[in-house]
């Protein structure tokens, strides 16, 4: 019977415009399709603009994107820092002499070989990874056909400096950047970025950033999502040079938030100077006034010890903020046995119960506690479809805004444009999800018109946003760090901290 109705309906309304068309045949076609689209009542999908899915979630961002109350001022960032040098990553492969072969992930890169594989694996998951290249003189010879190559691309490279150009983009700020700074580099940077003379060298550290894009091919491999590879012989950066003369530069600059990253180069260093390095690392975080926060950024990472050291010698406890990714994610807590853990690597999308089990787990054993003597209070979660803020309740302000100004940049710089363009962009996030899948959590269902949802569990409260996704990205790169700058900019600690 339905059928049939509808099936009438449909009939009537294809009468309706055919009898127009016949009393008025100078009628324009864009006005009968009008009329047709105006009239037509079947299950059709929402073309993409305001009143789409993306154009509603972008328009609820926009009003809930507020400033806090109590804003930064000075903030200091250290201390990885190069040059990018961004191009495709099969027509790298291709200039290099390099065929098709079997992927196969390389924690330390030796040789062109061990190259085109660890690309391989990882275009095939289409996840982002990052590599150290063993071989400096191998090294050099890849990075001239790269950066000679049509098309490649040099830009602001190390999540420190990419946080400080980010940040230095709001004229309210004053930035400190610490991390070996050559002269490509610096000519990139802001003006308004301070680089101290100490951190100024006479060469430039590379990073090779191999993009590919959604469905590109690679002999019989076709890329599930659009990300990068990246790889270097950084070791200005691989043993964090820059450490010292980034804290003995924040007495003078008086900074009232600290921004640290690159633990993660230190994969290429042996496992003494990595343990040497992390406890310096601690005895400089602890040397930085009390009541000024410090966050830290994370990186791709394949080296479980010195991830289990990061946890477990004090590095946790000792920073205030965490920025990381799913693979991060999941790295942390396979290195620490925490929740999830058996898990060899996420299935397509990351669950969002099992990234909440984690990012709880986190701040209930390594977070600040009437028992602990811990720093940390807050975690910014960021994938490819979703975002999580996590904080330990009454230490965070502004935090609704501050997830959605980091899921509102992430489409904004992959689309390299100033503002959402609906048509641009795709809604991709689980339309419902629970909350947690070690206890009994809550069933959610996500609605555009109120794209933050909040959740809290034992003193730690959740703010989930979907991201709406760039369809065809022009650049990858960055992002998570562009994510990590923004939320900070959004956000407000509590005095008491």
């Amino acid at each position: 019977m339905a059928l049939w109705r509808g099936s009438a309906y449909a009939g009537f309304l294809a009468l309706a415009v055919g009898c127009v068309f016949l009393l008025e045949p100078e009628l324009p076609g864009s006005a009968l399709r009008s009329l047709w689209s105006s009239l037509w009542l079947g299950p059709a999908s929402a073309p993409p603009g305001p009143s789409s899915p993306e154009g509603r979630l972008a328009a609820a961002w926009d009003v809930l994107i507020v400033r806090p109350v109590r804003r930064w001022r000075r903030v200091a960032v250290g201390v990885n820092a190069c040059v990018d040098v961004v191009l495709s990553g099969v027509q790298l492969l291709q200039a290099l002499g390099l065929s098709p072969g079997n992927g196969k992930d390389h924690t330390v890169l030796h040789s062109r070989s061990d190259l085109e594989e660890a690309f391989m694996h990882f275009m095939g998951k289409g996840a982002a990874a990052e590599r150290f290249f063993s071989d400096k003189d191998a090294f050099h010879d890849i990075a001239q056909v790269a950066s000679e190559f049509p098309g490649a691309q040099h830009y602001v490279g190390g999540n420190a400096a990419i946080i400080g150009q980010k940040l230095a983009a709001n004229s309210d700020l004053q930035v400190l950047l610490c991390g070996p700074v050559g002269p490509k580099l610096h000519e990139l940077l802001d003006d308004s970025v301070f680089v101290p003379p100490e951190s100024l060298q006479e060469v430039d550290e590379f990073h090779l950033i191999l993009e590919y894009q959604a469905g590109e091919e690679w002999g019989q491999l076709k890329a599930p999502h659009a990300n990068r590879f990246i790889f270097s012989h950084d070791l200005s950066n691989g043993a964090m040079n820059m450490l010292e003369v980034f804290v003995s530069s924040l007495e003078e600059f008086q900074p009232d938030l600290v921004v640290l990253s690159g633990l993660h180069m230190m994969e290429g260093q042996s496992k003494e100077l990595q343990r040497k390095r992390l406890l310096e690392v601690v005895t400089s975080i602890s040397n930085i006034p009390t009541g000024v926060p410090v966050h830290l950024e994370l990186a791709s990472m394949t080296n479980r010890e010195l991830m289990s050291s990061i946890v477990h010698q004090q590095v946790l406890p000792a920073v205030t903020s965490l920025g990381l990714n799913e693979q991060e994610l999941l790295f942390l807590s396979q290195s620490a046995s925490g929740p999830h853990s058996s898990l060899s690597s996420w299935n397509g999308v990351p669950d969002v119960g099992m990234v909440s089990d984690i990012l709880f787990w986190i701040l209930k054993e390594h977070g600040r506690s009437k028992s602990r003597a811990s720093d940390l209070t807050r975690i910014h979660f960021h994938t490819l479809v979703y975002h999580i803020l996590a904080t330990v309740e009454g230490h965070w302000a502004n935090q609704l805004a501050a997830v959605a100004a980091g899921a509102r940049v992430a489409v904004t710089q992959a689309c390299a444009t100033e503002t959402i363009d609906a048509s641009r962009v795709s809604l991709r996030a689980p339309q419902e999800f629970i909350t947690s899948h070690s206890e009994a959590g809550s069933k959610i269902i996500l609605d555009p018109n109120k794209p933050v949802v909040e959740w809290h569990r034992e003193g730690i409260y959740f703010h989930f946003t979907p991201v709406l996704v760039c369809k065809d990205p022009i650049r990858t790169v960055g992002l998570g760090d562009a994510i990590s700058a923004e939320g900070l900019f959004y956000s407000e600690v509590h005095p008491h901290y």
